[in-house]
């Protein structure tokens, strides 16, 4: 009884301690979020206004009336619907390629020894730094040849691409956290190791493989190079804003803005539990 009641005041001068810091990281952290918060804030604010109240000097951050002129404008523009529609099949397919493919890589990364193992981890990050603009004109000639131009499935395949080292990467770092006496235990009552992993590994790697999805949609939403090389009538919701952006006026780029911004939000939302649980941060 006396060493716990002695031990109430250093726990109490500990947590004391510690609560600056803590306000600290809090401080920061809302810091972040403000900083990038605020340009999506900026174009809401702008999308909602009126064409006239957009150009006012100096302009008000907090909106005195709310018009549906702009957003109502891009919405019903001709092609603008279905390039939305376009860009959210090329978003879910690439997320389709990048797991489909990326989780076995993974899995044999994270499980099995293989020589030039460590020079295979090298070669995926340094895909990424093979400039797009070099390997566009042969992309095309290709998907030309292969009746793909102009499609969504040409975009998707290029996006999952893409956004594929970074998932093997990510599921690969996942199944390290599976103990792999879990697949043992059930490969010893009978179950193949295929059946060991999708009933045992791809189950307790739901969080991870979600944020590896992330990656890959958003990755695929904001891409807008590929999309505008690859696409001309069927374009993507970004292709389809640059080709216009330069004869449009103000309210349609910042409507245009806000639309690209959205679903993407839209879908980390609906994420955000799994994206959680991926880096042990609690959420609900």
């Amino acid at each position: 009884m006396t060493t716990a009641v002695a031990s109430r005041p250093a726990m109490t001068a500990r947590r004391q301690r510690v609560e600056p810091q803590r306000l600290v990281l809090y401080g920061c952290a809302v810091l972040v979020t403000l900083f990038m918060l605020t340009p999506v804030y900026l174009i809401a604010l702008a999308a909602f206004s009126s064409q006239q109240a957009i150009f006012d000097y100096p302009h008000s951050l907090v909106p005195s009336s709310i018009s549906f002129e702009s957003m109502q404008f891009f919405l019903t523009y001709q092609g603008i619907l279905p390039a939305l529609g376009s860009s959210i099949e090329v978003g879910l397919l690439t997320v389709a390629i990048s797991l489909a493919l990326g989780c076995p890589a993974g899995y044999a990364l994270a499980r099995y020894w293989f020589r030039g193992k460590d020079l295979v981890q090298l070669a995926l990050v340094n895909v990424r730094a093979i400039p797009m603009v070099i390997i566009s004109i042969p992309l095309l000639v290709t998907f030309i040849e292969w009746n793909l131009n102009d499609t969504v499935v040409s975009v998707a395949l290029v996006h999952g691409a893409i956004t594929l080292p970074l998932t093997v990467l990510i599921t690969a770092s996942v199944f390290l956290r599976v103990p792999v006496e879990l697949e043992e235990a059930a490969m010893s009552l009978g179950t193949s190791r295929l059946g060991a992993v999708a009933r045992v590994v791809l189950p307790n790697s739901v969080p991870g493989l979600a944020a590896a999805a992330l990656f890959a949609f958003v990755t695929s939403w904001n891409e807008v190079f590929v999309a505008v090389i690859l696409t001309l009538r069927n374009p993507t919701l970004p292709a389809k804003v640059v080709q216009q952006i330069t004869d449009s006026p103000i309210a349609f780029r910042f409507a245009g803005g806000l639309c690209l911004t959205i679903p993407a939000f839209v879908f980390i939302f609906f994420m955000r539990p799994y994206l959680f649980n991926a880096f042990g941060v609690g959420g609900k």
